[in-house]
């Protein structure tokens, strides 16, 4: 937490400790971290020249052993209203400083990148160069991410871009997502999925997609490349702003609007219990699934139940609404706020 103050881990460490006693010596602060008396030591000394502590020599108050014996000094943890708060104004400064030179640099690339097939598109080469790539991308969107999922992940491991989906998330980028099919028949994918979609993600399901893509703020687009086009070795193209742009926002929102929504189950989708009149959660799961289109078989792959299962629960889902077909199931699940 202090780290993004500036602190390093021993001086957070310390700082944590004095903040539970705000007057203490090297000793009581050894007593509460896992550092020596040493590295206590340096650490406190660092921290008073920086105004985060003061000293009070020893001597100024009673010592805690025998009597007649000198106290050691002490270290008073100054208010954080007052040592911290300059800090920050200098973080925020320096902020607006980077955004500023971010302009410039931003402006400079674009009028040195006029030319047409030097702006356009530029090609990424390599499984670090492609991660990377893609990273800056989902990391560096402020308002919107747009992506098409389909398949296995490849320079790209799904668990470093799910982390890259969670960062996005957390800071409020609003994230439209197209899967295909075959996208949730990988290993613990529809878990990530739902934690997705609680997040915030939303995720809708088509039968195919024309390609992978992930779009950035509307300014930059990344499109994999057919590995055997380029000798084996991982690559994607770059797209910048321009009509190609424009043309792969409008593939995507053609496929949204074509998808149909997944929905998400509360809990874990492997619980069985849950009210005796209403639907456990592992029946949700199915449902959720169903309303998406995806079919028995495939659902009990995903969900790691067999196809008798997954029937089951749909013919109690359907007892429950008193629905004929499944259709109607879907109509009376919507009005019930099943999902």
């Amino acid at each position: 937490m202090l780290r993004e103050l500036g602190l390093s881990r021993d001086e957070e460490a310390v700082y944590t400790a004095l903040l539970t006693r705000p007057v203490a010596s090297v000793a009581d602060v050894v007593r509460r971290t896992v550092l020596s008396g040493p590295e206590v030591e340096r650490v406190l000394g660092d921290l008073a020249v920086r105004g985060l502590v003061a000293v009070e020599p020893a001597g100024t108050l009673p010592a805690d052993g025998a009597a007649g014996e000198r106290s050691a000094d002490r270290y008073r943890l100054t208010p954080p209203s007052v040592a911290l708060a300059p800090v920050l104004v200098e973080q925020r400064n320096a902020l607006q400083r980077a955004e500023t030179a971010f302009s410039m640099l931003t402006e400079q690339y674009r009028s040195a990148a006029a030319h047409p097939a030097g702006g356009v598109v530029e090609v990424v080469v390599g499984v670090e160069q492609v991660a990377h790539r893609f990273h800056q991308l989902q990391r560096g969107a402020q308002h919107e991410l747009l992506t098409f999922l389909g398949g296995e992940a490849t320079a790209v491991q799904r668990a470093d871009a799910d982390v890259s989906e969670s960062f996005a998330l957390e800071r409020g980028v609003a994230f439209r997502a197209v899967a295909a099919q075959d996208y949730l028949d990988g290993e613990g994918v529809l878990r990530d999925v739902h934690a997705g979609i609680e997040a915030g993600l939303r995720l809708r399901l088509a039968d195919t997609l024309p390609l992978k893509m992930l779009v950035s703020d509307g300014e930059r687009a990344m499109v994999p490349l057919d590995m055997t086009e380029t000798g084996g070795e991982p690559s994607a193209i770059v797209v910048h702003r321009s009509g190609l742009l424009g043309a792969l926002v409008h593939l995507f929102e053609r496929e949204w609007e074509k998808a149909r929504p997944l929905y998400a189950a509360a809990g874990a989708v492997r619980v069985e219990d849950g009210a005796p009149d209403g639907p456990t959660e592992g029946e949700l799961a199915v449902l959720a699934l169903l309303l998406a289109g995806v079919s028995d078989r495939r659902a009990a792959a995903q969900l790691g139940v067999s196809v008798r299962t997954v029937e089951r629960r749909t013919r109690r889902l359907m007892d429950l609404a008193g629905a004929d077909s499944r259709l109607q199931l879907g109509w009376y699940a919507a009005r019930a706020g099943w999902l």
